[in-house]
């Protein structure tokens, strides 16, 4: 897209690794010479080349094949009004026809056939003789007179409906019949010869065409026209490709990383800046087959507010991904600031009453709470958006509580609309939680893949290593306090109580400046409460251990594996205090 679209961010992206060649791939420079001037050269002008007449004398010619036929009679119309001969095959044909257009069929055109129950129906030197020549050389010129080949001047296809077919569950030999062939050669073949060749592969470029044509474009603008249609062509068979590559390799990887892995990706939004305002930034959708679902913070809808910025949709994926680890039985909310839960509790905690979980989470940290990002796991309610507008900061019990998003998985109509008068620049998002896969991440010169860590306390086995057992509500607390801790920066540290985070700290170089940042946050009520570390603890005494004992932590939860665990043990056991491993660790980063 660099000749046509500067820094603009691309409509689509394919996004290709390889773990193989461990180098990435540029274009390299065409080793064909540049076009000579002479006599085998005839010049032809923009007129010429958008209409050009075959050397045998034949009209131009458009040959349209789609399966999707959304606009494809009116691009039919519309070209035969301006004077081009319809090629078409099979379905697409016959709709033209029945609209009044003459058409004429693939096979009146190379003597032969479709066959093998239409795989081969345009791969034939009479269509890509007709697609590939180029009108400026004579020697193409002279063979397509030779070989009586009429030129194809304008080429609209699409394809054969493979990712819809393999996300509707079809079998391994439906989805291979739906692998298109003859469609990419001609997207690619008319995409190379673009100076002469328009090709169409996007349904919504279909009357920008027709226009185009009409105005008569300088050759300067036609040209830039036709290479901004080649490169969706090319991008458009690339996105296909990938998608097909992923789903052979499902079928033939046991799990394992691709050799060559490449992700589509279409433009969803162009957004006001990146993390700060120089940074230019935009949003894609993933068009992958493991994305196929169509859920997660990337595909919410946004029913009000301002635009999304991207640090709204980091903060809105910390929010709603740690929400959703929650049981839908148990309705809960999340407050995020700067990806950080600063506010969770859930309604288990706090007598069934979802109104009170929000508060809550609220008071677990009111000032970062300010201006952070609210997710709920439940439908939101009318009564809810009421609590949402008119609940006071617990800092002074006067400031109304602000926020950038509120996102939930679904709203009842009186909800939303309620939700909607708290400020005309709320965020409010609808989400379905995504289905966890895999995550990329870049770094310099590559790309990190990994599974999703979709661990939950319920899938883990917590021993209990010290002498003190914890009590039923100490060990429902430690599988709150262990939820939290995985959405949140390491080093991270959560203490809470039964379904209410009280204290979180994060981010720090060091476990003990964690430990005692979330014990300041969690002030008094420290005493009795259960603690969650994302990681092993590497001292005890006069460290992270004794310092949540002596504040009255009453049970701790921790992966265990550090060389020093006995002291932690033994710590423990001189405070009488429950310690349990549950040998997995939650490195957030």
């Amino acid at each position: 897209l660099g000749a046509v679209g500067g820094r603009t961010p691309s409509p689509t992206v394919t996004m290709a690794t390889s773990a193989v060649r461990a180098t990435i791939a540029v274009p390299r420079a065409s080793a064909r010479p540049a076009p000579r001037t002479g006599k085998k050269h005839v010049a032809r002008d923009v007129r010429q080349r958008a209409k050009s007449e075959s050397p045998n004398g034949a009209k131009p010619r458009a040959l349209i094949s789609v399966s999707d036929k959304t606009g494809m009679t009116e691009l039919a119309e519309g070209l035969n009004a301006l004077g081009y001969e319809v090629v078409s095959t099979g379905g697409s044909a016959k709709a033209i026809s029945d609209v009044g257009v003459e058409v004429t069929s693939v096979d009146q055109i190379t003597s032969f056939p479709e066959m093998l129950d239409g795989r081969v129906k345009t791969l034939h030197p009479a269509v890509h003789g007709g697609i590939l020549a180029r009108r400026d050389l004579e020697t193409h010129v002279d063979a397509v007179k030779k070989h009586d080949i009429g030129y194809i001047d304008v080429v609209a296809v699409n394809l054969y409906p493979f990712r819809e077919t393999v996300a509707g569950g079809g079998d391994f030999a439906k989805c291979v019949e739906n692998i298109d062939i003859g469609g990419p050669a001609m997207i690619r073949a008319a995409a190379k010869n673009h100076p002469f060749v328009y090709v169409l592969v996007d349904t919504a470029d279909y009357t920008p065409l027709i226009d185009h044509i009409k105005s008569e474009p300088s050759p300067e603008d036609d040209l830039k026209f036709r290479k901004k249609l080649a490169w969706k062509a090319y991008q458009h068979c690339a996105s296909y490709d990938s998608v097909v590559s992923e789903y052979l390799w499902g079928e033939i990887g046991e799990g394992q990383p691709a050799p060559e892995l490449c992700v589509p990706m279409s433009l969803s939004e162009t957004l006001r800046y990146g993390e700060n305002p120089h940074q230019p930034a935009a949003v894609y959708t993933d068009d992958s087959l493991s994305e196929s679902s169509g859920m997660g913070v990337g595909r919410a809808k946004q029913h009000h507010g301002k635009e999304m910025s991207y640090n709204n949709y980091l903060d809105a994926e910390a929010a709603f991904s740690c929400v959703s680890d929650f049981p839908a039985e148990d309705p809960t909310c999340v407050i995020v600031k700067h990806t950080n839960p600063c506010g969770v509790a859930s309604a288990s905690g706090s007598d069934g009453d979802i109104l009170e979980a929000y508060r809550q989470a609220v008071r677990a940290d009111p000032i970062s709470a300010f201006g952070g990002i609210v997710a709920f796991n439940c439908e939101f309610t009318e009564e809810m958006a009421r609590e949402l507008r008119e609940f006071r900061s617990p800092t002074d019990d006067e400031t109304r509580m602000f926020y950038e998003i509120v996102i939930a998985p679904s709203y009842t109509k009186e909800g939303l609309e309620v939700l909607k008068g708290k400020s005309k620049n709320l965020r409010i998002l609808e989400a379905n939680p995504r289905t966890p896969s895999s995550t990329l991440r870049q770094v310099g010169g590559g790309w990190l893949q990994q599974s999703s860590d979709s661990l939950l306390p319920e899938d883990i086995h917590w021993e209990v290593v010290s002498e003190t057992h914890p009590t039923h509500e100490q060990y429902e607390a430690l599988k709150f306090a262990w939820r939290c801790v995985k959405h949140t920066k390491s080093n991270a540290i959560t203490v809470a109580t039964q379904g209410r985070l009280l204290g979180m700290g994060s981010g720090q170089p060091n476990r003990v400046n964690s430990v005692r940042i979330a014990l300041e946050k969690a002030g008094d009520e420290a005493e009795g409460s259960v603690l969650a570390s994302d990681a092993f603890f590497p001292f005890a005494w006069g460290d992270s251990v004794e310092k949540a004992c002596q504040a009255g932590v009453k049970a701790i939860a921790h992966p265990g594996g550090s060389m020093r665990d006995q002291d932690a043990i033994d710590c423990c056991n001189k405070y009488g205090v429950a310690l349990l491993t549950t040998g997995h660790r939650h490195f957030r980063h």
